[in-house]
């Protein structure tokens, strides 16, 4: 397709109006991120970045959801087939502190392209942003939400913690143990009142609002458009940002060796009940699950 990306299978790439849009393209699995497709998406990352036709991408994703996660049935079916007695060429799975530790570096390798690379991404999120998906959400210099998005990251009541790990700094520590210590889901539009995502609008309008806003942004210079990104990105990184997410990836790890009983349930639901079951589990105790900030005013 161009000087870095070749012909992708996960993601789609298109270019028009000084905007590159690059689409998670596995409906079928709500856009589940695996490793091919956030190597995809590195690359497509950098062909936008390159190209002088682009001034602004957008990042979506294709059907009902932005992305609900990192594809855990694929990691969880390579741990077992490794561990029922296949050996391994490469740090193909975490079967050691080092190895998951090791994994998840090459993942925040791929996914902090998006504040590595010049130009300004903004994320354009609807249905499922869970798990990985607020991860890659999070990243991105812009996010605007249709109001009914769910968002959240379910995976801390029995799995771990984000490794990479922006919540901090999106809403400040009170918020963001709030929603890192149950797990719970909130909503697209009150995502938007606590300073989550930067606004919310009603599904329908989500594309075209987006579309508004890069076409706007598309209008300015692209050096200028980088310099006032990167500047805003070193304050980020004077605040410890860079540093923290390496230090999330090796707290996610730690955590991933918790064996507590939600864990240790959590591991035996799985080889008994398959991924979706274990989920159900976990995740039952909670109810719906839902963030309802009440002291906020209605928009």
């Amino acid at each position: 397709m161009g000087k870095w990306l070749g012909t992708p299978e996960h993601v789609l790439f298109d270019v028009a109006g000084g905007v590159a849009r690059i689409t998670l393209n596995k409906p079928e699995k709500r856009n589940a991120m695996s490793p091919e497709m956030l190597e995809e998406l590195r690359l497509a990352l950098l062909e936008a970045d390159d190209l002088t036709s682009v001034n602004v991408i957008v990042l979506k994703g294709a059907g009902k959801d932005f992305c609900a996660g990192y594809d855990l049935a694929g990691a969880y079916a390579g741990r077992a087939a490794e561990a029922a007695g296949g050996e391994r060429a490469y740090r193909s799975s975490a079967q050691t502190f080092d190895d998951d530790c090791w994994g998840m570096e090459r993942n925040l390798d791929r996914l902090t392209t998006i504040l590595d690379i010049h130009k300004p991404v903004i994320a354009q999120v609807q249905g499922n942003c869970v798990a990985g998906g607020i991860d890659l959400a999070m990243l991105c210099d812009i996010v605007i939400a249709a109001d009914d998005a769910k968002i959240g990251y379910p995976a801390t009541r029995a799995n771990g913690t984000p490794p990479i790990n922006m919540w901090f700094y999106h809403l400040g520590p009170q918020w963001a143990k709030r929603m890192l210590l149950t797990g719970d889901i909130i909503s697209g539009l009150d995502a938007a009142r606590i300073g989550l995502v930067l606004d919310a609008v009603p599904a329908d309008e989500l594309e075209a609002e987006v579309e508004a806003l890069a076409a706007k942004m598309a209008t300015i210079d692209s050096d200028l458009l980088s310099v006032n990104k990167r500047i805003v990105n070193l304050a980020f990184e004077l605040a410890g940002g860079r540093t923290l997410q390496r230090l999330a990836t090796e707290l996610d790890a730690r955590g991933h060796l918790a064996q507590g009983p939600r864990r240790t349930k959590f591991k035996k639901d799985i080889a008994e009940l398959g991924l979706k079951g274990a989920i159900k589990e976990r995740d039952a105790p909670f109810g719906d699950g839902r963030v309802r900030p009440r002291y906020l005013e209605p928009r």
